[in-house]
């Protein structure tokens, strides 16, 4: 076991969020799953996405997640974010704003194209500013919008 290892409160909807989450990121298992009696319903889960461990538990509704705490997808290119975003889309998510999209459990991701994260470490403000404001209109980042910002300032 990881020293810290992120720990989500589900409503009651855990089953269904590891069964996407650990068939839409490779690098993903459900390593455990306890139940409420013998047949009864999953109470618990450890589980593995993209390599991140985590520890889920159907809590009720009283728990609710915020954009507070989101998971961050470090992709190739834009192949990668729209292959991840059609992903979450297609199982009912609600893209957002900037890259940010919340799932249909609650749990807010950021699907971002590892360029963008290159293009805004420039040493150039002037350029990483045209980055910024090329991608503050966006919703699904796209990658050669960005670019395009960063080469023209």
């Amino acid at each position: 076991m990881t020293k810290v290892t992120p720990f989500l409160m589900f409503n009651d909807q855990l089953e269904e969020a590891i069964a996407f989450y650990t068939a839409t990121f490779p690098d993903s298992e459900i390593t455990n799953v306890s139940h409420a009696g013998e047949d009864g319903p999953v109470t618990a889960a450890e589980f593995v996405i993209g390599g991140q461990k985590f520890m889920g538990y159907n809590g009720g509704s009283y728990f609710k997640f915020s954009d507070a705490f989101s998971l961050f997808v470090d992709c190739e290119n834009q192949a990668e974010v729209d292959a991840y975003w059609d992903k979450l889309v297609s199982a009912g998510a609600t893209p957002v704003q900037c890259g940010w999209i919340t799932d249909p459990f609650g749990v807010s991701w950021q699907i971002v194209p590892r360029r963008f994260m290159e293009l805004i470490n420039d040493d150039n403000p002037k350029k990483v500013k045209a980055v910024m404001d090329a991608m503050l209109k966006m919703v699904k980042l796209d990658v050669a919008t960005l670019e395009k910002a960063y080469v023209e300032a």
